[in-house]
């Protein structure tokens, strides 16, 4: 029997857009603040949750939902099962938007919103490539289960609180990363600096603050200072923000001037990728004669975490053969006199090493400043061998219908894929395509968004035959 895969999505191409429209339109960020019984991690995430349900519900899905936190839509039969994990949350939106973030537009071919590539677009994509196989009539040997979690940009509780009650999959994939398809994702877990509050001199540092999440790049950052001389200040701020690529403003309050920057925003596996406002800023500051722990959190963020995601300032660099090297992303600042100071320092490291190395590093280039040093929860890298059936069949339909011969790669990022023993991730981004997750204006290329549509039809259905 052959199957047009590519004519299939055509025919559907207009009910793609509108349910993936439908979802972009929720906002769906994690907010425990306005928690509630039946939607713990905030109101967006289980309202994402629900409607997604009711879209497969529409469709003839047998659908479930679990405590507001997770949820599945299933099909077929078989003693095996296949699970498709995706999520419904997304990132703050940020600034910098030209558009409404949670008002989806097309423009030029692309469509913009936040979750357009991450993870709403993949995983509509992915949703449609299980219902064209049930349209279809094909034989269908394997259960599927199309899993939905809520908290992938966080802490994974969702998708942590399904696994709880319901049993794994024997094999699946995520459709949360990059084509051709990621058999190997590095350990990945953040470490939070924390910093007294004191400050001495004539130069005070009141407040400092950018970044939004831990596994993002900061675009924004802002520090309020006291200074003996503001006109210098200023003078060297327009010279420092001419010679970086960033932007930056001074505003005058009283005895205090305000310092903004704005970088650019890049998802926290390649920090590369994007320009740390918030270490600029400090970078910037910690010229001048600040003093106490004050100095001590701008000096530690200039001379060790600035334009150093590999480590390298503190002797703790690392590469792995297969799976590449350490990366560190510095995501989250917050200081001030009353308080103290924290930077929030998120880390992806390949195998041969683990946790302690990275505290340990930690441990000795902060201990004369009296820094207190706290792991969040970690994942260990992940690997699943290139020569398992599920990375060879679904490397044979990617290649079959893009006409490569592309083989698997291992990123810093972490993806549901991580959760099965024999997990992968697969699409929904094309080598070429732009990356725009985490970022103002993030969008998804309809073109992109079909053709995934088109291989993850195929993929499944090579898979539960």
């Amino acid at each position: 029997m052959t199957i047009d895969w590519q004519q299939e999505v055509e025919k559907r191409k207009d009910d793609i857009i509108a349910d993936l429209e439908r979802m972009l339109r929720v906002k769906s960020v994690r907010d425990e603040s306005q928690a509630t019984a039946d939607a713990p991690l905030g109101p967006g995430p289980k309202a994402a949750l629900d409607e997604f349900l009711k879209i497969a519900e529409r469709d003839g899905f047998e659908t479930m939902e679990l405590d507001g936190m997770a949820g599945h839509i299933q099909y077929g039969e078989g003693d095996t099962d296949l699970g498709i994990l995706a999520h419904v949350d997304v990132m703050p939106a940020g600034n910098g938007w030209d558009t409404d973030p949670f008002e989806p537009v097309i423009k030029d071919g692309n469509l913009y919103a936040r979750g357009a590539s991450d993870d709403k677009g993949p995983s509509m994509a992915a949703y449609y490539g299980m219902k064209i196989v049930k349209e279809l009539g094909l034989p269908v040997n394997k259960k599927i289960r199309f899993i939905l979690g809520t908290d992938e940009e966080s802490s994974w509780r969702g998708m942590k609180h399904y696994f709880a009650s319901m049993p794994q999959p024997d094999l699946g994939f995520s459709p949360d990363a990059f084509f051709p398809i990621i058999n190997g994702e590095k350990g990945n877990v953040s470490f939070f600096l924390h910093f007294a509050g004191s400050n001495e001199g004539a130069w005070q540092l009141r407040s400092f603050e950018g970044g939004l999440r831990e596994n993002m790049v900061p675009r924004d950052a802002q520090a309020e200072i006291t200074t003996p001389d503001a006109d210098q200040v200023k003078q060297a701020f327009a010279d420092f923000v001419a010679a970086n690529p960033i932007e930056g403003t001074v505003t005058e309050n009283g005895d205090s001037l305000t310092l903004a920057v704005v970088g650019k925003a890049a998802h926290g596996q390649e920090p590369r990728n994007g320009e740390n406002a918030a270490t600029y800023l400090a970078l910037f500051l910690s010229q001048f004669d600040f003093g106490g722990d004050a100095a001590n959190y701008l000096n530690f963020t200039a001379k060790y975490i600035h334009d150093d995601s590999r480590m390298e300032h503190l002797g703790m660099a690392f590469t792995d053969e297969v799976m590449g090297d350490l990366t560190m992303n510095a995501g989250v600042f917050t200081f001030t006199a009353e308080k103290g100071g924290t930077i929030t320092l998120n880390f992806r490291y390949p195998k041969g090493m683990d946790e302690s190395d990275l505290q340990a590093g930690l441990t000795k280039a902060t201990a004369a400043m009296g820094v207190k040093l706290e792991a969040g929860e970690g994942m260990v890298p992940h690997y699943v061998d290139p020569s398992d059936p599920i990375v060879q069949k679904l490397l044979a339909v990617y290649n079959r219908q893009t006409g490569s011969n592309a083989e698997g790669m291992v990123v810093g990022g972490g993806t549901y894929g991580r959760l099965l023993e024999r997990g992968v991730a697969f699409g929904a981004m094309f080598p070429d395509t732009p990356d725009t997750m985490h970022q103002a204006n993030e969008y998804i290329r309809l073109k992109d968004l079909f053709a995934a549509t088109a291989i993850y039809a195929e993929a499944i259905y090579e898979l539960v035959k």
